[in-house]
């Protein structure tokens, strides 16, 4: 608890679930801290403008919320409502009038009135951000997958693009054995099969044995033979 207390910025480095005030009160469901109220009686309507201006200043940052970091900063509008302080003002007169029910009540960093449970919600905060972001990673899922189809090789030889498999070929380590890098799948496998047809016909060729050559010898005796014998 010394050490909590003796640095300023210690308390931000207490998780949301693990803080004290969530032991004794119950979930509200909202992001945020504890609320705090401030109820003027027995005072002017300036007076209490002025007041209100002075709190707003000087706990700024303690009820403001805060910009999300994350990598769609340009696309998030959401505000981080996860260690604000909502602050509310009224005055006496107002709820004895119109009760606290009614569209009395003002958040810090708002201009109107609101009834308590519209000034406690944060319309701009978890909610919105997770639409956002939702918005902005599959906007930037399309980004990215339209520049990489606009990088997908095509075949020189049939003009058809690189199906995921060919490109994967072509581009890893073992494009060595991808044959001509130029050429979709497709073209890839006639070459492949013209290749493979050529070197089965050629072993067929060596496994075959050649035919036996006539002997030009022997015919030739044979007809010496029969010119002698003719009478």
């Amino acid at each position: 608890m010394d050490l909590v207390r003796s640095r300023p910025d210690a308390i931000e480095d207490v998780g949301h679930e693990k803080r004290l005030w969530r032991r004794v009160y119950p979930p509200t469901g909202r992001e945020g801290l504890v609320p705090l109220a401030f109820v003027f009686a027995d005072t002017t309507a300036a007076k209490v403008d002025n007041t209100v201006k002075v709190i707003e200043e000087a706990g700024r940052r303690y009820w403001a919320p805060r910009r999300y970091e994350t990598y769609y900063q340009e696309a998030i509008t959401a505000k981080d409502y996860s260690q604000a302080v909502p602050v509310v003002v009224t005055t006496l007169k107002q709820l004895q009038e119109h009760g606290a029910d009614a569209a009395v009540w003002r958040r810090l960093g708002r201009k109107d009135e609101q009834s308590l449970t519209d000034a406690l919600d944060n319309p701009d905060g978890d909610a919105l951000y997770r639409r956002q972001y939702a918005r902005a990673e599959a906007e930037d899922e399309r980004r990215r997958a339209a520049e990489r189809e606009a990088r997908r090789p095509v075949c020189k030889r049939c003009g058809r693009k690189f199906t995921d498999q060919r490109w994967e070929e072509t581009t890893a380590r073992t494009a060595w054995k991808a044959g001509d890098l130029s050429v979709c799948g497709t073209c890839h496998a006639d070459d492949v099969a013209c290749k493979e047809a050529a070197a089965e016909a050629a072993r067929l060729q060596a496994a075959t044995p050649p035919e036996p050559e006539p002997d030009h010898g022997q015919e030739s005796g044979r007809g010496r033979s029969w010119v002698r014998r003719r009478p």
